[in-house]
């Protein structure tokens, strides 16, 4: 889906909902508190005069680091209205690596909740929630281009500073026609409930841009995600589509019994592959269908998903239309069906670049394609299987194992909550798959080993298990594998 080439998102996603008569359906939901899409776009419009006076223009850069919530709903909007490039950074770093990030993006404006920042060559103002309103709540867009960058996403870094991935308006208009309109059927009357924050592409997208784009409701909160939370905020506010990830799938599952979840007409999941085994605990504990699926920062959202009526478990499902998936080896020629290469994703949202990283941009964008790290099969029905990262593959006694082989099998035992298996090397220099479990009841480590021999080849199973109480995340919530093979 290509947009008009003058083209401005705020305008799109916000502004037109007041030309179709829609000001005064319910927007936003935070807590106690409703906003209607006048009321947002009053504040955004206040937020853009902010920005305006406090001297941002036209392609420079605002960092935005705040909690989920009406301030930065406005906040995002109001930059875009400026035609700035929103740098979204996770409010759970800590204060030196956000300052790390403002001073990386050149940030000319920085929107957060922080007390002492630093002023450099490039930050001319630091605006908290505070001080997002303005007198007026009137603002004329800025005359955008489709192609001009809207938003940084962070893509990657289990070590180190993320990826900074750019973004344009384009990107956003496509994939929100594509998967959230056409595929996931968002209307009016869809409320929207995430697990990952605004600051995650995967949210801005389903808990955002998607219901905003058809007048729907999104239900925001502050605090962190866990299973109580959930559940009751999805008691309390009776969301339609609820945006999820493995984790707390597996987590509200073991929390859940009892709870209604009637309001869900679905739910999705991505992030981190899900396992055949956690897609039918869900199904049998909440009766709600679960569509696994595949997005990247790089092409902004999902573009692989299984759909309603066509779940096919343990897969990811197939491309959704719109956009062409390929599985390819190192040259970049297209596999036969059934063997396992990288994963090409290609369609007109794909980023522009990393930021300051010529050499990555050059090796993983190519033409309208994103050359994923990522290892995929499909079958002959076109169904996607995720196989791992082509980094973390462990070569096991001469042939490869995909750790969420393992990990799919261990969570089919009643005494495995979460689960990671990554390599460790052995005292003979052999690579040998290696668990960490968190346990929800006594178990043993030979249990666990037999569980596996009994399921997989005898190669596959962990050679080693150390129980413990959580598991290593990245920013972005997922496993975070080289702190695990660290400890070893």
């Amino acid at each position: 889906m290509i947009a008009p080439e003058q083209f401005n998102l705020a305008s799109w996603l916000l502004d037109d909902r007041i030309s179709e008569g829609r000001g005064e359906r319910i927007a936003l939901i935070c807590g106690d508190r409703s906003y209607t899409y006048r009321e947002v776009q009053h504040r955004a419009n206040q937020a853009a005069q902010r920005f305006v006076e406090a001297g941002l223009q036209m392609e420079q850069r605002l960092l935005l680091s705040l909690p989920d919530g009406i301030d930065y709903v406005a906040a995002l909007f109001g930059a875009l209205k400026v035609g700035a490039a929103v740098v979204m950074v996770n409010p759970g770093l800590s204060d030196d690596e956000i300052i790390d990030l403002l001073e990386f993006s050149r940030a000319t404006v920085a929107v957060l909740d922080l007390e002492d920042i630093p002023y450099g060559a490039h930050l001319k103002a630091h605006i908290t929630p505070q001080e997002l309103q303005s007198p007026s709540g009137e603002f004329t867009n800025r005359p955008t281009h489709r192609d001009d960058i809207a938003l940084w996403l962070f893509s990657g870094g289990t070590t180190g500073r993320p990826k900074a991935v750019l973004q344009s308006h384009q990107s956003f208009y496509n994939t929100t026609v594509l998967y959230g309109q056409n595929f996931l059927k968002m209307t009016e009357n869809d409320r929207t409930l995430s697990v990952p924050k605004l600051f995650f592409g995967y949210a801005t997208g389903s808990n955002l841009f998607f219901p905003f784009s058809v007048g729907g409701t999104a239900i925001l909160f502050p605090e962190k995600s866990t299973a109580e939370a959930l559940l009751d905020q999805i008691e309390r506010h009776r969301p339609t589509i609820l945006i999820n990830v493995p984790t707390l799938v597996n987590q509200m599952v073991s929390a859940g019994a009892g709870r209604d979840l009637s309001s869900l007409r679905l739910a999705t999941s991505a992030g981190e592959a899900l396992p055949e085994a956690l897609y039918w605990k869900w199904k049998e504990t909440f009766g709600v269908e679960l569509l696994d699926g595949l997005g990247t920062a790089e092409q902004w959202h999902v573009f692989l998903s299984n759909q309603v009526g066509e779940v096919r478990p343990g897969s990811l499902g197939r491309p959704v239309p719109g956009f062409e998936v390929r599985i390819c080896d190192d040259e970049g020629n297209s596999v036969q069906t059934g063997e396992i290469g990288r994963l090409w994703a290609g369609g007109h949202a794909r980023a522009l670049c990393y930021w300051q990283l010529p050499e990555t941009s050059q090796e993983a964008l190519k033409g309208r394609f994103f050359a994923s790290s990522d290892l995929m099969r499909q079958d002959e029905d076109g169904y996607f299987y995720f196989c791992g990262r082509a980094d973390e593959l462990l070569k096991v006694s001469g042939r490869w194992l995909a750790p969420a082989e393992v990990e799919s099998c261990l969570l089919t035992h009643p005494g495995v909550r979460e689960c990671a298996v990554v390599g460790q090397l052995s005292a003979d220099g052999l690579t040998r798959p290696y668990a960490f479990v968190i346990p929800t009841q006594e178990v043993t480590e030979q249990e666990l080993k037999d569980h596996v021999l009994q399921h997989l080849e005898p190669y596959k199973h962990p050679r080693g298990v150390t129980f413990v109480e959580s598991l290593p995340r990245t920013h972005l919530g997922k496993v975070d594998r080289s702190a695990l093979r660290r400890q070893l």
